[in-house]
């Protein structure tokens, strides 16, 4: 048996990766200005979390639906999905090079790592989360609920005591752009994965097709995107049983109303939300900042939609944006939690 190690599953995008793809494009540049004007301030509370000397970068393009973006900070390498690609591919902080880490990749969506720093995976066309551990081999985490198979989980994050929460939309089963046709089985839930039972618990039956989803830095509240509502709404639970359950009820956070479609969503040691923007009116494209009351205080714009996005780097100061056809990057003046 192949001895487990982390090393070779920190490396092994470099031997996976074959295919690279163009790193920039010239239809796009960074602002000349400082501070960067697409940094856009909206209440002054924001003023502190721009870095007055740092800009919006591309650092890769090429992709088709970009999302799911994931830090490996113990390798300096970025993940993320291109999910019509059917690849997940790397950045590498060192050389900026981008290759393919996984080809194919079961049209990946989310990822994130556990507690032991593993790649947890949403896959769209195998209908399951996935773990890849040390020796590049690979987990089922959960396919199926009730003996019933999963639609296509969509998002995923880790807790702190190892247990895997994710949302199962419909999404990648309803066409052959993401994944397959197939018909639900199951109501668009969002689920919590036990480590020590292995097994899954419904934790949110009453989301139309949940999407992004986030704790806050204490995990007491839980933030979830509802895609299948118009205006598109977060909603926030409350954490409960130890950690184990939400309550039984929500609240509304924040209602998109005609201002664009949150999509995932990331939380900063200061409890602010960053949000994945889009589909909306020009201006709109990009990243949205909300205080945990849910006030929006600042924006990113980006020249494509924002699908979702990470904090990342040494200090997890770096935020990563999975948006449409390229990823971009900035660093902010704060640090993202862990789990995400």
């Amino acid at each position: 048996m192949m001895t487990i190690n982390r090393r070779s599953f920190l490396a092994a995008g470099s031997a996976i990766g074959a295919s690279v793809v163009p790193c920039v494009r010239a239809d796009w540049q960074p602002s000349p200005r400082y501070p960067d004007p697409l940094i856009k301030i909206i209440d002054p509370s924001f003023t502190k979390y721009r870095v007055n000397l740092a800009k919006v970068e591309r650092i890769a393009t090429g992709m088709r639906w970009a999302e799911g973006p994931v830090w490996f900070g113990d390798a300096r390498f970025l993940l993320w999905s291109d999910i019509p690609n059917n690849r997940i591919l790397r950045w590498d902080e060192e050389t900026g090079t981008v290759s393919a880490f996984r080809k194919p990749a079961n049209n990946a969506n989310g990822n994130t790592r556990d507690r032991q720093g593993r790649l947890v995976t949403c896959e769209h066309d195998t209908r399951r989360v996935s773990r890849t551990e040390y020796d590049g081999g690979i987990t089922v985490i959960a396919d199926k609920f009730d003996g019933k198979p999963l639609n296509s989980p969509n998002d995923v994050i880790c807790k702190s005591d190892g247990s895997i929460w994710f949302t199962d939309p419909q999404f990648g089963i309803l066409g052959y752009y993401e994944g397959h046709v197939a018909k639900p089985e199951l109501p668009t839930n969002v689920y919590r994965w036990d480590p020590k039972s292995g097994k899954l618990a419904v934790v949110a039956g009453d989301i139309d097709r949940p999407n992004g989803l986030a704790f806050s830095p204490d995990e007491s509240k839980l933030y979830i995107v509802e895609a299948g509502v118009n205006p598109r709404v977060i909603r926030a639970y409350e954490v409960s049983d130890g950690g184990t359950r939400l309550g039984k009820s929500s609240s509304v956070l924040i209602t998109a109303e005609d201002k664009g479609t949150p999509d995932g969503l990331r939380v900063d040691v200061d409890g602010n939300l960053w949000i994945g923007w889009g589909m909306g009116a020009e201006g709109l494209d990009g990243v949205a900042v909300f205080n945990p009351a849910g006030k929006l205080i600042g924006r990113i714009d980006l020249p494509e939609r924002c699908a979702n996005l990470c904090f990342g780097g040494r200090h997890r100061n770096r935020l990563f944006m999975a948006a449409s056809t390229s990823v971009y990057s900035l660093f902010v003046n704060t640090q993202g939690v862990a789990g995400g």
